[in-house]
C-alpha cells in the first residue's frame, strides 16, 4: 500500500508537472492545496433559519423534494462520501479505476431553491489513495468551493455557499493539476437550484413535474495493451500515466449513461406512464452532448440549464455543451420504449450513450398508426 501511494503522489507531482508546462495561467488559478482561506471573512449569522438534511440517492433517481420552496430559505445539510473504486463499464468486462462521489457515476442529484445555503461535508476516507476537493458551478467564489475544499485520505471538511442562481450546475472534483483526471474518472454530478416559486414556462405558466430522471453523461479513457484489448490495474495511481496519454488523444473509449453502456436500458430502463410529466436532467462536466429523445420532444427544454431564461418550446434535439447541465420536461404521449440518446449516434450506438424510458398506457391511433402494414409485392 504505501508504494501504491508514493507512486500516486509521484504521479501527481508529474502531472502538475504537465499542466505547468502547458498552462501556467491554469495551473496558478489550481495551485492552491497549501493556500489558508482568506485571512478577514465576514461572518454570516444564519443561526434563525431552519436546517434540513437531505439523504442523497443513486442517479438515475432523485431525492424526495418539493417543487415550490415552503417558506423563507434554509440551510439544506449533505453529505458525500468520496469512494475510489473500480467499476465495470460494459458487457465484456472492461474496468475503470473510477473515483466517485457516494460511490456512483454520476454522483447524487442534489436538489435546493434559490437562496438556500448548501452546507456540504465532504469526506475522503483514509481507505482512499488520492486528495480530492469540490467544485460547484452553482457557487460563487474559491473556485466553486475548490479553494476551500481540498481534502486528503483521512479528512473531511465542510463547505457552505448560497445558491443564488436557479437553474441545473455541474459539480465536480478540481484537485491541483488533476482535474481531467478526476472528471474523467467519474467524479462529477449535479445540483438543481429549483425557482422559490417552482418553474414555468415562457408566460409565467407554472409547470410541475411528476416524476424526475438524472441522466450523468461520462467520457471513459480506457488504456489497451499491445493486443487491442483494454488494461486493467490495481489502483488508479498505477493507471495514471497509461490514462493520461488515452486522455491527451481526446478520442474516449467509451461514453456512457450513469456509468456503464446499458446502466439505463432494458430492465434498468427509467418507467413512465402516458400523461406523466417527466423532468430529464442531463450533464455532461467534460465534453458537448446532444440529447434526443426518440419517438418523443422536449416539451420546455432549458438547454444550458439556467431557469431564469424562457425555455425552448418542442425540441428535437438540444444541445448542453461540456461543463454544464440541462433540464427537459416532456409529457409522454404513447406507450412502448422509447430510446434517449446522445444523438451523435456514433457515440451512442457504437460508444454507448443509450437509454430507454418504458412507458405504459393506452395507445393513439390519432397520434401514429400503420395505414398498410409491410407486405410482399
Amino acid at each position: 500500500m504505501t508504494d501504491t501511494i508514493q507512486m500516486t503522489r509521484r504521479s501527481i507531482l508529474a502531472g502538475a508537472a504537465f499542466v505547468g508546462a502547458i498552462a501556467p495561467v491554469v495551473q496558478a488559478s489550481f495551485a492552491y492545496a497549501d493556500e489558508a482561506p482568506p485571512a478577514k471573512m465576514k461572518l454570516v449569522d444564519l443561526s434563525r433559519l431552519r436546517r434540513e438534511k437531505i439523504e442523497l440517492v443513486k442517479p438515475p433517481f432523485v431525492h424526495a423534494h418539493a417543487q415550490k420552496a415552503d417558506g423563507p430559505p434554509k440551510v439544506i445539510e449533505v453529505t458525500l462520501t468520496i469512494q475510489e473504486k473500480k467499476l465495470v463499464i460494459d458487457k465484456e468486462g472492461t474496468e475503470i479505476n473510477a473515483m466517485t462521489f457516494n460511490g456512483s457515476v454520476p454522483g447524487p442529484l442534489m436538489v435546493v431553491h434559490q437562496d438556500d445555503y448548501v452546507e456540504l461535508t465532504l469526506i475522503n476516507p483514509d481507505t482512499n489513495e488520492l486528495q480530492h476537493n469540490i467544485d460547484f458551478h452553482s457557487a460563487t467564489g474559491g473556485l466553486g468551493g475548490g479553494a476551500l475544499t481540498v481534502v486528503n485520505p483521512g479528512e473531511k471538511t465542510v463547505l457552505r455557499f448560497k445558491a443564488t442562481k436557479a437553474g441545473v450546475f455541474v459539480y465536480h472534483c478540481a484537485p491541483p493539476g488533476m482535474v481531467p483526471w478526476h472528471v474523467t474518472s467519474g467524479m462529477n454530478g449535479a445540483i438543481m437550484v429549483l425557482p422559490r416559486d417552482g418553474l414555468k414556462d415562457g408566460n409565467g405558466k407554472p409547470l410541475t413535474y411528476d416524476n424526475i430522471y438524472y441522466v450523468g453523461e461520462q467520457d471513459f479513457y480506457v488504456p489497451r495493451d499491445e493486443n487491442g484489448k483494454f488494461k486493467k490495474y490495481d489502483s488508479a495511481g498505477e493507471a495514471y500515466e497509461d490514462t493520461v496519454k488515452v486522455m491527451r488523444t481526446l478520442t474516449p473509449t467509451h461514453i456512457v449513461f450513469n456509468g456503464a453502456v446499458g446502466a439505463l436500458t432494458g430492465q434498468n430502463a427509467m418507467t413512465a406512464a402516458v400523461g406523466e410529466k417527466v423532468l430529464i436532467v442531463h450533464s455532461q462536466a467534460n465534453r458537448d452532448t446532444r440529447p434526443h429523445l426518440i419517438g418523443g420532444h422536449g416539451d420546455y427544454v432549458w438547454a444550458t440549464g439556467k431557469f431564469a431564461n424562457p425555455p425552448d418550446l418542442d425540441q428535437e434535439t438540444w444541445f448542453i455543451p461540456g461543463g454544464a447541465a440541462g433540464a427537459a420536461f416532456y409529457t409522454f404521449q404513447q406507450p412502448g420504449i422509447y430510446a434517449y440518446v446522445n444523438h451523435n449516434l456514433i457515440e451512442a450506438f457504437e460508444l454507448g450513450a443509450a437509454a430507454h424510458f418504458k412507458v405504459t398506457g393506452d395507445w393513439n391511433d390519432d397520434l401514429m398508426t400503420s395505414v398498410l402494414a409491410p407486405s410482399g409485392t
